[in-house]
């Protein structure tokens, strides 16, 4: 029990009478009558408030929680008391996690269910713990608050942004991807799967003719094909030092992770082959190319947990492991970042090889820092030394992405924010073109 700021008040008050008696013994009376009063209504007062076993409180939430995305923690409340009750809640979410609430005010009414929620935005992936969830209540006639503590410890695992995947479904169904920032990049001809009949236009090439069609229909018609199912996509991540930085929070890898988790959901569900390497001085985990929701599934079980290393990737071993694993002609997508020129020369140089029997693309993030150095406005001598070194770190990073142009290998360079949308485009900018 935790008295109330009325209870307090009634007992500051109660010294004024105790002052008088010490003056005066017939006051003495007063003073027990005045106390008596305070217990005997502290008494009803404790008799009418509803019991803590009148509450009924859970959590509600997906055990598996979603690096960098807001997650929706519930907290029910079942009120079987006859009176309402005005709630304030503090939920023992796990320290680590950043929450956009930490009390949680919530008026039950009598024999009703209410529900309060809350966001976490985890910021690395891995096993947390949440702890009791813990409540208080003002008492009917106000002298004092009630305190109760609901044992519901539980782990939780934070995984790569699943929830994106959800959105994804759920847009999908009603064919508003373009919400997400997705092209549509399926493109008929390219491919030998065929799609549908149509009318003959000018422009369409001469062997694309149906001529049993044309017969039956005594007109031209022609045969729309779309590329190929079944074709194989593996994600070489880097989780060496240039992937440990983070940007608004989260690491580089957890971004690439995110991307790549994204690449390999919608990669299966148009019937391609998934997966995945892992790589930082040494060859880590690696998932050879399958099809099917369970290969997604497992993928999202390997990269779960998947470390970053404070050491420098040797991209020539990794890559040369790749290509020996993988002999069939595949995209491979290349998540990393680059510093210098004289860095990546040996991304350069295994990248080139690896373009020349597959379709290889690199993936990196621009670091906005940099990017807003370049862009400020000069007024000090301290502004004019940032924006020339931003200048020449953007330069030198556009050297090595032209370089890698050149050689056959493409790129994608955009904010970590814009990773995953540009990641799918380029995917599906390929498949469209018959490229893969």
């Amino acid at each position: 029990m935790i008295p109330s700021r009325r209870l307090l008040a009634l007992g500051v008050l109660g010294v004024l009478p105790v002052i008088a008696a010490a003056s005066n013994a017939s006051l003495w009376a007063l003073v027990a009558f005045y106390i008596a009063v305070i217990f005997i209504a502290l008494f009803v007062d404790w008799q009418i408030t509803p019991k803590p076993a009148a509450l009924d409180i859970a959590r509600i939430n997906e055990p598996k929680l979603s690096l960098g995305a807001a997650n929706k923690i519930a907290l029910a409340v079942h009120n079987t008391s006859n009176r309402p009750l005005k709630l304030r809640i503090r939920d023992e979410f796990p320290p680590e996690l950043p929450s956009d609430a930490i009390f949680l005010d919530l008026t039950v009414e009598p024999e009703t269910v209410e529900e309060v929620t809350y966001h976490l935005r985890p910021v690395r992936r891995g096993d947390y713990r949440f702890g009791n969830i813990n409540v208080r209540y003002g008492s009917t006639l106000g002298f004092f608050q009630r305190q109760m503590t609901v044992d519901f410890g539980e782990v939780v695992k934070v995984y790569p942004n699943i929830l994106d995947i959800r959105k994804y479904d759920l847009l999908a169904r009603r064919g508003l991807l373009a919400e997400l920032g997705l092209r549509q990049a399926r493109i008929y001809g390219s491919g030998s799967e065929f799609e549908r009949l149509r009318d003959y236009t000018p422009d369409d090439e001469f062997r694309r003719i149906n001529w049993r069609a044309t017969a039956r229909r005594n007109k031209l018609i022609a045969a729309e094909y779309e590329t190929e199912r079944s074709q194989h996509i593996i994600c070489a991540i880097d989780t060496g030092r240039l992937m440990r930085p983070t940007i608004a929070n989260i690491s580089k890898l957890d971004y690439a992770i995110n991307a790549a988790l994204m690449l390999g959901y919608i990669a299966s569900l148009k019937g391609d082959h998934i997966g995945m390497l892992s790589f930082a001085d040494h060859v880590g985990r690696f998932l050879p190319p399958r099809r099917g929701k369970a290969q997604f599934y497992q993928m999202l079980e390997t990269l779960y947990n998947l470390p970053s290393q404070p050491v420098e990737s040797d991209y020539g071993l990794a890559l040369a492991y790749l290509g020996l694993k993988n002999k069939r002609r595949s995209l491979l997508v290349v998540f990393t970042d680059i510093s210098t020129m004289d860095a990546a020369r040996p991304l350069i140089q295994h990248m080139s090889r690896l373009a020349k029997t597959h379709l290889a693309v690199c993936v990196v993030m621009s670091d906005p820092t940099v990017v807003r150095y370049k862009q400020q406005p000069v007024h000090t001598s301290v502004d004019v030394y940032e924006r020339a070194m931003a200048e020449i770190v953007l330069n030198e990073r556009q050297v090595v992405l032209d370089t890698l142009n050149q050689a056959g290998v493409q790129t994608i360079d955009v904010a970590a924010d814009k990773l995953t949308v540009a990641v799918i485009n380029k995917y599906l900018e390929l498949k469209g073109r018959g490229m893969i």
